[in-house]
């Protein structure tokens, strides 16, 4: 009876709203294994048809994203540091499954994808440690002359546009992704063109996370053309153009200038490092500064923030 079953092909869709919906315009498009791949019969073999996102895509994206952003900037700290670790909870259990389509997608041997996934599972907890902790660093009390406190804490940007690695279909993804999750902000992603298919499967893990609707929203498809209605968009906040390329980049980035919105120019050489320690700076990109003054002594009930 087995040997005359039909395989049963995984319908890969995108992630909005906590949902998985097709696209709108109903387009996909092929993918196929990366032509370096170990294995000679595997270069170039079809693996799915992605969704080929559209613009009314990329905006019902940003609505839920900014449906997500009080729920998600008002809770603690501490408690979005235990979604991010769900998360890696949750990677680890499907570890098999993204060994192989990291392979498929980026060409490496099982050996060297699945140490491309254990570090993507670690860079989660990397920064869920962070959650709770980023605020010691670009946060504190400031010397004022006078009978003041002045206090400065970080708060959230808002809906940032993320343009993910194009070449670094998983551990890239999770590095730019990650950062803007746990300082509060939600996300618009736009996964690698050539490589989506660990980008979109990851939407089936924060959907079973605990991160709530619409915190992360990923698509798949043309990056030049779900990218100008993002940089564009006014109620976009920010965006990080790591996947862009040059052209492009300056392009988004004067799209962007129109309601001043915070940019993070792509790296000068794609294909970076992205197993290297990642610091605190994609941690720092996307938080604002709220400063307040509070009066010392009996009469200070009350303070003004600025």
């Amino acid at each position: 009876m087995s040997d005359g079953r039909l395989s049963v092909f995984k319908t890969y869709k995108l992630y909005v709203g906590g949902k998985f919906p097709r696209s709108e315009s109903g387009r996909v498009y092929e993918v196929t294994a990366k032509k370096s791949a170990s294995a000679a019969a595997d270069r170039g073999k079809w693996l799915a048809n992605a969704p080929l996102s559209s613009r009314k895509d990329a905006r019902d994206a940003v609505v839920a994203a900014r449906k997500a952003f009080g729920g998600w900037s008002g809770a603690t700290a501490y408690n979005r540091g235990q979604v991010l670790y769900r998360v890696a909870e949750m990677l680890e259990g499907r570890r098999d499954q993204f060994v192989r389509e990291v392979a498929d997608a980026e060409g490496l041997s099982k050996s060297k994808a699945a140490a491309v996934v254990d570090a993507a599972v670690d860079r989660w907890v990397w920064y869920a440690g962070w959650t709770d902790k980023i605020g010691q660093i670009v946060g504190g009390a400031n010397p004022v002359a006078g009978p003041f406190f002045n206090l400065s804490t970080p708060e959230p940007t808002g809906v940032v546009a993320v343009l993910a690695p194009q070449e670094s279909s998983f551990l890239g993804l999770v590095s730019v992704i990650a950062p803007v999750i746990a300082t509060g902000n939600t996300a618009v992603v736009v996964a690698s063109a050539d490589a989506p298919l660990p980008a979109l499967s990851l939407g089936e893990v924060l959907a079973t996370s605990d991160v709530p609707g619409g915190v992360v929203n990923i698509l798949s498809g043309k990056t030049a053309e779900l990218a100008a209605p993002l940089a564009s968009h006014q109620d976009v906040n920010a965006i990080d153009l790591t996947g862009a390329g040059v052209e492009l980049a300056t392009e988004l980035e004067i799209a962007a200038a129109d309601n001043l919105k915070r940019v993070v120019r792509p790296q000068a050489v794609d294909g970076a490092d992205w197993s290297a320690d990642p610091g605190t700076h994609r941690l720092t990109a996307f938080l604002e500064t709220k400063t307040v003054w509070h009066p010392t002594g009996a009469l200070g009930t009350s303070g003004s923030s600025y």
